[in-house]
């Protein structure tokens, strides 16, 4: 199944069971965050397309931002809790075994950077499945980590749903 069908399989789901819409966006959230997950699922483009979904419908925006923002939040905080308890060894669990050298690019952002590196890590795809995970291995101060996934994860979420969302919406308010 290509990712153009994915994507198309699971908005036509979403607009005709509305009501599985929190939850369908949070575990994609949940699954674009979390370390071992984010490199396998293409949730980026299918929260795309239900952010447009959302702007066509009379879906709220507030409670989908909110479960992407959540979604987003848990799946980093569990990536960072893998690397905290795991350290080194996550080098060697799959997929991430596949590509260990990611693991060397997040450290260099974390080093770099530090509680920054966390907070801007969300916006870039590769370091977003990596960040937390180093910031776990290198036993960052858990309440540094949490502020800084909170806050990416709140503007990732609008950022990632609202120009669908909100740009259908007054596009077609501007428009008549």
């Amino acid at each position: 199944m290509s990712i153009n069908e994915i994507v198309t399989a699971i908005t036509e789901f979403t607009r005709a069971h509305e009501v599985w819409a929190i939850p369908i966006v949070f575990i994609l959230a949940f699954g674009e965050s979390l370390a071992f997950l984010s490199l396998l699922l293409p949730a980026t483009v299918i929260l795309l397309g239900l952010g447009a979904l959302i702007g066509e419908s009379e879906i709220a925006f507030f409670p989908i931002w909110l479960a992407a923002a959540l979604g987003a939040f848990f799946g980093d905080w569990v990536s960072y809790w893998f690397g905290f308890h795991y350290k080194e060894k996550v080098r060697e669990m799959w997929p991430i075994s596949r590509n260990p050298e990611m693991i060397d690019k997040g450290h260099r952002c974390f080093e770099k950077w530090g509680v920054w590196g966390i907070f801007f890590g969300r916006f870039f795809g590769p370091l977003r499945a990596v960040v937390p995970l180093v910031a776990g291995i290198c036993e960052m101060r858990q309440r540094h980590f949490q502020i800084a996934n909170f806050a990416s994860a709140m503007i990732w979420a609008f950022g990632i749903l609202a120009p669908g969302a909100l740009g259908l919406r007054w596009f077609a308010s501007w428009m008549g």
